[in-house]
């Protein structure tokens, strides 16, 4: 019996098989395709996924073979200076294409133990009290405690499940690929600056070796967008908007992509969970989907393996949909907007001017930053002091720093009284006496992925509270 089966090996799935692996839960990754992809839909990671990868210890695997960027907003085309106090040490994106960081997941993965088969491809699934028997396309079958899938927007899971998606459909459609172009690249970034003066879906990003990342509209919406556009219809779109093609040729790969924004009833049916694009499907604007569901990962990892390993307090699982379910639905009530925002026309040009305009307001620029980035993320724990609910920024302790006594993914007490205690939880939580001038209160107890359960100096709230995210006690 395995632990825990998770379909689809993209980087929500390797997040979690990570997060699992750090409690010795017993991890089978099923992926489709016998090789990584070249595709790069995901450009990088934004400040909330930075702060995951420090906490873990991955930080530098990713500064190693990344770019760091600070574009405020980032909102529907307005770009605007990074705003001042964003409450985070990390005050910053990561350039990463989607490729390297599935690789440095995978790599992580394999390190901490992990199995990952690639080329397995489920076709049905059932479960009962005890388990999920998964069949797979070459008619084997597999058994596991849980499953999760993390297997896309045309989830499989999700299908078999019978799980609603709701929504709404996608109105127009984006041609997506790599490819190279001959002409001269002065002439190409003066053509893409005058077509986005009216059409700020259209853009050519250079890779290098020239290489360029195109997205320009599609004629319409496809019947199947499963299927791939042609080289000849990129071509035709460039002559459309820019006077052009530049010559393209060389497809290293070509994609599409809607504006449709669905989102799954339920992340949990008894065994089986969502997680990623499988639970919620938006546009790419922002660039928050592949963060948004690797911060899904490391919401589900620490509260599975408390099931797995038997000592999840009631409720703490299905508090995994409670959490990410509304964190989703924004996600996707601010991608419709951005949608609004980058429209054609003289209505969407006047709402654009304004909200640049709003922008250039501290306190806009930050709350719009904190949506795309995920900082602004505060799950509802109940009432008390503001940090709850909250994730703790990386703060500088006398002994060093918050994020570095976190990299096993266990809870944490952050006590500068040094009159408190974890007896009985000490196998699931770690006491750090220590002090910090960046925190101005007496203690904080800090579930796995860093989110603030408790504050406070009182030892009899503690163990009120510790029991709610960390089980019975021990001994």
């Amino acid at each position: 019996m395995i632990d825990v089966i998770v379909v689809g090996g993209g980087p929500t799935g390797l997040m979690l098989a990570c997060e699992l692996r750090l409690h010795d839960v017993h991890v089978v990754v099923l992926e489709r395709l016998t090789e990584p992809t070249g595709e790069s839909r995901g450009q990088g990671l934004h400040t909330r996924s930075v702060e995951l990868m420090d906490q873990r210890g991955l930080l530098d695997r990713f500064l190693a073979v990344s770019e760091k960027f600070q574009v405020g907003g980032l909102f529907g085309g307005v770009q605007k200076p990074w705003p001042d106090q964003l409450d985070t040490a990390h005050p910053y994106g990561l350039a990463t294409p989607q490729p390297v960081t599935e690789r440095l997941l995978h790599e992580r993965a394999l390190e901490l133990g992990a199995e990952i088969r690639r080329g397995r491809e489920v076709a049905g699934l059932s479960q009962d009290e005890d388990g999920v028997t998964v069949e797979l396309a070459d008619g084997t079958h597999l058994r596991s405690r849980y499953l999760v899938g993390c297997d896309g927007g045309r989830s499989t899971v999700r299908k078999r499940l019978g799980v609603a998606f709701p929504g709404e459909p996608a109105t127009v459609e984006t041609l997506l690929g790599d490819m190279e172009l001959t002409g001269d690249p002065a002439a190409i970034a003066a053509a893409v600056a005058e077509a986005r003066k009216t059409q700020l879906r259209f853009g050519a990003s250079p890779l290098g070796d020239g290489r360029y990342r195109l997205v320009v509209p599609a004629d319409g919406v496809a019947e199947d967008r499963a299927t791939a556009p042609t080289l000849d219809e990129f071509r035709q779109r460039l002559r459309d908007f820019a006077g052009t093609d530049f010559g393209a040729h060389s497809p290293r790969w070509l994609s599409r992509f809607g504006d449709a924004t669905r989102q799954a009833e339920s992340y949990r049916t008894g065994r089986v969970l969502l997680a990623g694009d499988a639970a919620h499907i938006h546009p790419p604007t922002g660039g928050q989907g592949l963060n948004l569901g690797v911060q899904d990962a490391f919401n589900l990892g620490w509260k599975l393996a408390a099931a797995v390993n038997g000592w999840a307090p009631e409720g703490l699982l299905d508090s995994y949909h409670t959490e990410r379910h509304p964190v989703a639905a924004r996600v996707l009530e601010n991608t419709r907007a951005q949608m609004t925002l980058l429209g054609a026309g003289p209505g969407a040009t006047a709402l654009r001017e304004l909200f640049s305009r709003l922008m250039d307001f501290e306190e806009v620029n930050r709350y719009v930053t904190g949506l795309i980035t995920a900082v602004g993320v505060r799950y509802d724990l109940g009432e008390g002091h503001e940090l709850l609910g909250r994730r703790l920024r990386d703060v500088r302790l006398k002994r060093g720093r918050l994020y570095e006594l976190m990299h096993g993914g266990r809870g944490l007490l952050l006590d500068q009284t040094g009159r408190l205690s974890v007896t009985g939880w000490a196998d699931r939580v770690d006491h750090v006496v220590d002090v910090s001038e960046e925190l101005d209160v007496p203690a904080v107890l800090l579930r796995p992925d860093g989110h603030v359960a408790w504050v406070g100096d009182e030892q009899r709230e503690l163990l009120g509270r510790l029991p709610e995210w960390f089980g019975a006690p021990v001994g």
